[in-house]
């Protein structure tokens, strides 16, 4: 049987490719969600049981979408999840108990804080810095004691003893962090060959998108997966590799080929999103990079306008041309919800939003996630320190509100020692919850924590910020309410790891009618009528790091191209002749993205400032 006849004659080679391995290079706004989902219907078509299909991707907002897109009965999952799957059904085997915690970023950072403080490091290291140490190493298949083997100098020793700190920590709470999701996972199906085989055969297809974003353990986790038939299905854009930083590896994009040899390789090229202007564009800023298979987008599409340069002043001039181009085109009739403001850094987003708020203009800055607010994780603490225990979540909950609970009376409680009629109390609270959760559906026991534990009440006498966190937990109770319908104790489960696993790509509202703000990074896979792209100057977009090399400048210049190809029909480039950095304004070098865009394709918007500077290789 054919394939669906709206493809074009590239994705139908691809869907039509079922047998062996398939690589699918698909450039931006190409369509390869409707081609993974097309493939999988094909093979479902060919005779295959859906559920031998496993389809893996990066965010819950993707697997989201790719659920709604394909036939029911494949096992869609994100790399993380598919993690704590294997995890959960090996457990025994893992020494594990059956629902391990989960540490989220916040929960991590204050574990390596304490780690670091412990061995004598608190002063010399911030444990953001060593957290992403350990996270990549992770990432690239190291354990805690591996990296204290081989760890080098004075920073790398403390880090070292401080990690494996931590993972006492993670081991005394029975817990793991998100790069134990992978690495167990990998190293359970490695040391296992009946397990691996198990796996192999209940998923004889495996199809992984935005396969240029896997690190050293996710591609080892997928080729574990790969049974005999070779039947892998590697869906990705090397163009689109920007997370270097935190591990993703452009080599197993760029090897795939040697790894399984004899794959068939297809091309998609046409972009069914942009203008021709923005892909002409995005196409020279591109061209530039040498790490990189050679394709051109094209399109169907209109020309469409050139891409508009604002030369600012400075970064309020800046914020201030944005806010007052938004408010022209929205007394047009454009919608809030048409525009993104992208940025190479977070603290661009403050002099945006101060002038946004002066025109009266709607927005939402990406960023701020939902499950890391302080009441949203107050509630998640005391359902998990009810069901499974926990020092961490004890604690959390017991200092969720004030209840005098001091630290001396919660290290007595954690201790196991006596401790007083506040602890007894707080005690009968969990007791209570521990006892609903066997006979409540999600949203409702959601309802009776935020009431049992005097949240309720602590909000509504919060005469500031309590209307807003209370509404912060009504929220949560309706999240909760998606897992009402299966059956008690799996849906609390399913809803708990859901909040665990959540990236900040699911905090993106589709109903909130705002401008969205947000960094270039977190802008990936989205799409918007109109882009903003700030701060386009030397050092800072390119953004340029002391230590810096030829990697970095190229992955610098393929955020640009993702930062491009958002657009669908306007794209804007501001710089700013001037920055505070410091306190102190700065001139600033336009960036050399300006000057990689030909003439034909830029329209100045204050034609009176607008230069252009030109950079010998």
């Amino acid at each position: 049987m054919n394939p669906a006849p709206q493809l074009n004659s590239a994705q139908q080679e691809a869907v039509l490719a079922t047998d062996g391995p398939l690589l699918v290079l698909a450039g931006a706004g190409a369509g390869k969600t409707k081609v993974i989902a097309e493939r999988i219907a094909q093979i479902v078509r060919q005779g295959v049981a859906p559920e031998k299909v496993l389809a893996i991707t990066f965010t819950n907002k993707a697997a989201a979408e790719m659920r709604e897109r394909i036939i029911p009965g494949p096992f869609v999952s994100t790399f993380h999840s598919l993690g704590l799957t294997l995890i959960k059904e090996n457990y025994r085997l893992l020494g594990l108990k059956r629902f391990p915690s989960i540490y989220d970023r916040a929960d991590s950072l204050r574990e390596m804080k304490a780690a670091l403080k412990a061995v004598g490091a608190g002063e010399d290291i911030e444990p953001r810095a060593a957290l992403g140490l350990a996270s990549r190493q992770k990432g690239a298949g190291v354990s805690a004691s591996e990296f204290a083997d081989k760890a080098e100098g004075p920073y790398e020793r403390q880090i070292a003893l401080a990690w494996l700190k931590y993972e006492q920590a993670l081991s005394k709470d029975s817990a793991m962090d998100f790069d134990d999701l992978l690495l167990r996972a990998v190293r359970l199906l490695s040391k296992n060959p009946e397990v691996r085989h198990k796996y192999q055969e209940r998923w004889t297809y495996l199809h992984i998108d935005e396969y240029q974003d896997t690190n050293k353990v996710q591609a080892e986790m997928a080729e574990m997966l790969v049974g005999p038939g070779r039947n892998i299905c590697a869906v990705g854009d090397i163009d689109q590799t920007i997370y270097g930083w935190r591990g993703a590896e452009i080599a197993n994009i760029l090897s795939f080929e040697k790894k399984y040899l004899g794959a068939k390789v297809v091309f998609l090229e046409q972009n069914y999103r942009s203008t021709k202007t923005i892909l002409a564009a995005a196409n020279e800023v591109i061209a530039k990079n040498v790490y990189r298979r050679e394709k051109n987008l094209f399109t169907d599409n209109q020309d469409g306008e050139p891409l508009g340069v604002y030369v600012a002043f400075d970064e309020l001039d800046e914020a201030a041309f944005i806010a007052r181009k938004i408010k022209d085109l929205l007394q047009d009739g454009k919608s809030p919800r048409d525009f993104a403001v992208l940025y190479r850094a977070n603290f661009q987003s403050r002099a945006i939003e101060e002038q946004l708020i002066n025109a009266e203009v709607p927005y939402q800055v990406l960023g701020t996630r939902f499950f890391e607010r302080k009441e949203v994780k107050d509630v998640l603490s005391f359902i998990r320190a009810a069901i499974q225990g926990g020092d961490a979540d004890l604690a959390r909950a017991a200092s969720a509100i004030p209840r005098g609970i001091g630290k001396v009376t919660l290290l007595k409680m954690l201790s196991g020692q006596p401790a007083g009629e506040k602890v007894a109390a707080f005690k009968a609270e969990l007791q209570k919850i521990k006892a609903a959760a066997e006979t409540l559906p999600p949203s409702h026991l959601v309802r009776l924590v935020i009431i049992e534990s005097g949240m309720e009440r602590h909000f509504k006498e919060d005469k500031f910020e309590g209307a807003e966190r209370l509404e912060n937990l009504r929220e949560l109770a309706n999240l909760a309410a998606r897992y009402d319908a299966m059956p008690i104790g799996e849906g609390l489960q399913a809803f708990l790891e859901s909040a665990a696993l959540a990236s900040d790509q699911d905090e993106l509202k589709e109903d909130q009618n705002a401008v969205r703000l947000m960094t270039v990074h977190a802008a990936k896979g989205l799409e918007f009528p109109y882009v903003f792209i700030t701060g386009l100057e030397e050092g800072l977009f390119p953004y340029e790091r002391q230590d810096s090399d030829a990697a970095d400048k190229e992955e610098e210049r393929r955020l640009m191209y993702v930062a491009l190809t958002r657009a669908r029909l306007k794209v804007f480039l501001c710089y700013a002749s001037y920055r505070t950095i410091f306190g102190a304004k700065m001139p600033t070098t336009p960036s050399q993205f300006l000057s990689d865009i030909s003439d034909e394709h830029l329209q100045a918007e204050n034609p009176e400032r607008l230069g252009k500077t030109i950079y010998l290789d």
